[in-house]
C-alpha cells in the first residue's frame, strides 16, 4: 500500500463541501449539540472556510489516494489550513478514510503526509479536533503525538 495525497479537483470540490458539511452537522449532534445549533456552527463554518465555494487561502483540500501498480484510488479526504489566522498554526480541519478501506494506515499516513505539506507551507505546528465519542481516531492522534490542548466535556440536563 502506498498512500499519497493529490489535490482534490475543483469537479469534486463543490460535492465534497456539501457532504462534508452534513457530517461536520451530525458529528456536531451525536456530541451532543441540538439539530439547530449544529445546523448553524456547520454553515457558519462553512461560510467562513470556503467563501464563494473555495477553500481559504493556504487551505488544502486533498484526496487520499491509494496509489497501487494496476490504478490509483481515491479512499478518503484531508482538509488542512492554518488556524486563526495565522501562518504558522496549522490545522487539520478534516480528515476521513471511506469505510471499507479503513484500518489498512491510510489515515496515517494521509495525517503524516499532511504534516509535511503543512511545514513546507511555514507551519510550526498542527492541531485537531476530536469528538469524544470518536476513541478509534483519537488513539491514532495520539500514537501520532498530537496530545490533548483542551478538553470540553457536556451533560445533558432532564
Amino acid at each position: 500500500m502506498t498512500t499519497a495525497l493529490r489535490p482534490m479537483p475543483a469537479d469534486s470540490l463543490a460535492s465534497w463541501i456539501v457532504s462534508s458539511n452534513e457530517a461536520y452537522r451530525l458529528s456536531r449532534i451525536a456530541a451532543g449539540e441540538s439539530p439547530e445549533l449544529a445546523a448553524k456552527r456547520a454553515a457558519d463554518s462553512n461560510a467562513q472556510y470556503f467563501p464563494d465555494g473555495v477553500p481559504l487561502p493556504l487551505h488544502q483540500v486533498f484526496d487520499v489516494v491509494d496509489a497501487q501498480q494496476d490504478g490509483d484510488t481515491v479512499v478518503g479526504y484531508l482538509w488542512i489550513g492554518p488556524q486563526n489566522d495565522s501562518t504558522t498554526e496549522w490545522w487539520v480541519w478534516d480528515v476521513e478514510i471511506d469505510e471499507a478501506h479503513r484500518r489498512k494506515g491510510h489515515a496515517r499516513q494521509a495525517l503524516l503526509l499532511g504534516e509535511a505539506e503543512a511545514r513546507a507551507l511555514g507551519a510550526a505546528s498542527i492541531g485537531l479536533n476530536v469528538f469524544g465519542f470518536n476513541s478509534g481516531a483519537q488513539a491514532l492522534y495520539e500514537s501520532l503525538g498530537y496530545g490533548i490542548a483542551a478538553v470540553n466535556m457536556s451533560k445533558k440536563l432532564d
